[in-house]
């Protein structure tokens, strides 16, 4: 009997306009295969401009999956995710040994290549209050009540990214249990190997892209388009960067000059962050090759 050829995934991670798109597309292509996007943001089909979607050449230039094909109003999580990646690239893995998948955030990639803890359902409500509490107090003393209810979390979760906090906590208070606790780290089988690329570049090379790509959406209207969704702000997938900043603008908290100018530094440091997390990326995806990208 023959052996059943094994199937593959590429996995591509990295900062903020380092070049995934690119290199997902030029992969695609060579294997003659599709990208799966793992990049949350993207998954919405009201922000286009504000999470920097595949251009429609890009998107022409391979099929991609996952990408706008939600509505902000529709509750998709991570685990909706993983069902739903998986259950695609195993359709996809009859017709191509080899499919490409570009991140988005560690998360997301390790729920389809190694799957994802099992947390209790909790009570939605407490999800809302600790919202409110953001909203109304900031998540400086969201992360001092995890630090007291689960010191490990703390530790270890993206303790700047305001929905990370909050699930830990929800998931804290819901069952009154720390959420590191239901961590396993256990592994799903999956009927592919995984092959986990991660892009890296100076600092200072990511932080101009990151400047020009700020400036290409203010002039490709991303004004508009946060404006359009104002009604929706307090939607979770809107509590994100490059929308909160303008919201708060068109409510007059701030000048434009100054929602612009934060949304550049947040989105720095993010990928400082992200600079940084490429080890705690590898602890999420297991071995990885690593790509430093210089100027040209």
């Amino acid at each position: 009997m023959s052996k059943t050829p094994q199937n593959f995934v590429i996995a591509i991670v990295g900062p903020t306009a380092i070049g995934k798109t690119a290199l997902s597309i030029k992969l695609a292509q060579h294997f003659n295969s599709e990208i799966i996007s793992a990049d949350s943001r993207q998954f919405f089909k009201e922000m286009a401009i504000g999470t920097a979607v595949p251009s429609k050449e890009e998107l022409s230039a391979a099929p991609h999956h996952f990408i706008q094909h939600k509505s902000i109003k529709e509750y998709f999580s991570v685990g909706d995710f993983e069902r739903e990646a998986i259950s695609k690239i195993n359709d996809l893995h009859q017709k191509h040994p080899i499919v490409v998948m570009v991140g988005g955030s560690g998360l997301y990639v390790k729920a389809v290549t190694k799957g994802l803890d099992y947390f209790p359902e909790v009570d939605a409500n407490i999800r809302e209050n600790l919202n409110l509490q953001l909203e109304n107090s900031g998540l400086i003393p969201l992360q001092e009540q995890l630090k007291t209810l689960d010191l490990e979390a703390y530790n270890t979760i993206a303790i700047d990214n305001p929905q990370r906090v909050i699930r830990a906590l929800e998931i804290c208070i819901g069952t009154a249990k720390p959420y590191s606790s239901f961590l396993t780290n256990s592994e799903k089988n999956r009927e592919f190997k995984t092959i986990s690329i991660g892009l890296s570049a100076d600092r200072s090379m990511i932080y101009d892209r990151i400047n020009q790509r700020v400036d290409i959406m203010i002039a490709n209207g991303l004004l508009e388009e946060a404006k359009s969704l104002l009604p929706y702000k307090d939607l979770n997938a809107l509590n994100t960067v490059g929308y909160k900043e303008l919201f708060a603008y068109f409510e007059g908290e701030s000048t434009l000059e100054f929602a612009i100018s934060e949304i550049k530094k947040t989105q720095d440091a993010l990928q400082k962050d992200n600079l940084l997390g490429l080890e705690k990326t590898t602890q999420l995806l297991g071995s990885i090759m690593r790509l430093t990208l210089k100027p040209s």
